[in-house]
């Protein structure tokens, strides 16, 4: 039997657009499409599916590609669902790893959650948003619904997934309980009903393994929509807290301008295109004057006051640019920093100067610190010894020279 078909609206091609801006992939847009005609005409919402296994309490910018995308599908009028995986994270996901993933306890995964949401709630609109945990349907599953739901998907198509097949041609072990984290998940867009679930380009697999659930249990299959991994600061790894290039949602205004303004002209657009809630025709009027002649310093302060004031506040993101106004205020940081890559961190503050060219000795650096020309990130270093982690620093040395300094 054919889908009853809905009169064409131009709103809804506006909305495909909305949803669409920044992804990778959506598949199938040709059905999403169709789902999006059919909401309108009878006014009912789709259900649209985030599962998040609280791994880490913390969440960054590179978390919220994705949030935004969710808030995007909220301010179109559809319901979004915030799935808490407390169960799967018993489990752990194996996606992009090459060996099995420690599981969290019970006490972990609460704390967790309760952290990772609030953080979330920063760009998504609580009022709206729908929070389950699939502890609700997966422990009633029991061990012969467990057994059932295996039986719906075979070994062949799970050795599909190309972490499994490195790990398994490379004699690394897989244990079984790793199958079972995709089935699960998939399983959550069959208890949900949903009509589409988003992702990183990482989860594209556990994303169609719950369509292909939704087949089997006789529910309209969900589309994916798969949504790119932001680069750190560092503009070539993606954002991670562990490579030290991330920005987090909680960092202090001051910190989160700072390294806002540290990336480069290029990585700006990027982050323009996947973090800002400008449209594309005002970031690309914005892309227009910059090529015409605009300082893109200009350009990565709106972005950097945007992303302060959504995550803190307008006034917090005005006193931020304040702020960096006048520690730069002395010596102009030129417009195209050399960008110099330092690995060994943590490293202390002498060594980091001499390995980024900054200083020609130990004994230069040092006596640099102790006059005072040292800066990090605007601010003058008295301590010899500090020690910096990873991450990507702003660094100047008297009054010309300067690096952007990606310390790994």
């Amino acid at each position: 039997m054919s889908s009853p078909s809905f009169p064409a609206d131009p709103r809804n091609d506006a909305d495909l657009r909305v949803v669409q801006r920044g992804s990778d992939e959506l598949l199938v847009a040709s059905e999403f499409a169709a789902k999006l005609a059919r909401s309108r005409a009878t006014g009912t919402p789709l259900r649209i599916k985030l599962g998040l296994d609280p791994t880490a309490p913390d969440i960054h910018l590179g978390h919220t590609v994705v949030l935004n995308k969710m808030r995007q599908l909220q301010d179109l009028g559809h319901t979004v669902i915030f799935l808490i995986g407390d169960f799967t994270a018993l489990i752990g996901d194996p996606s992009g790893r090459n060996a099995t993933r420690p599981p969290l306890t019970p006490e972990q995964i609460q704390e967790n959650a309760k952290t990772y949401y609030a953080q979330a709630s920063l760009v998504l609109d609580p009022a709206r948003t729908e929070i389950r945990y699939n502890s609700e349907w997966c422990d009633k599953l029991g061990t012969r619904g467990l057994i059932q739901l295996a039986s719906r998907y075979t070994v062949a198509r799970m050795m599909e997934r190309d972490d499994f097949t490195k790990r398994y041609r490379g004699g690394i072990p897989i244990s079984v309980h790793e199958f079972l984290y995709p089935l699960l998940q998939g399983y959550d867009s069959v208890a949900l009903r949903a009509d589409l679930e988003l992702g990183g380009t990482d989860q594209k697999f556990n994303l169609l393994v719950g369509r292909e659930l939704q087949k089997e249990y006789g529910i309209e299959p969900q589309c994916i929509l798969t949504m790119p991994l932001l680069e750190g600061t560092d503009g070539v790894e993606k954002m991670s807290k562990s490579k030290g290039n991330y920005i987090g949602v909680t960092e202090t205004p001051d910190s989160m301008f700072g390294k806002l303004m540290s990336i480069s002209d290029t990585l700006m657009w990027r982050y323009y295109e996947l973090l800002s809630f400008r449209s594309l025709e005002d970031i690309g009027a914005l892309q227009a004057e910059v090529v015409a002649g605009r300082n893109p310093r200009d350009a990565k302060v709106m972005l950097a006051q945007e992303l302060v004031a959504r995550f803190h506040s307008a006034r917090e993101a005005e006193r931020a640019l304040e702020g960096f106004n006048a520690r730069f205020r002395d010596g102009a940081i030129p417009e195209n920093l050399p960008e110099v890559a330092v690995g060994g961190a943590p490293m202390g503050i002498l060594k980091v100067l001499r390995e980024a060219g900054l200083a020609a000795s130990a004994s230069e650096a040092q006596r640099n610190v102790e006059q005072g020309g040292v800066r990090v990130d605007g601010d003058r270093i008295s301590d010899k010894s500090l020690q910096l982690p990873p991450g990507t620093y702003v660094m100047q040395v008297g009054k010309r020279k300067f690096a952007r300094v990606i310390l790994t």
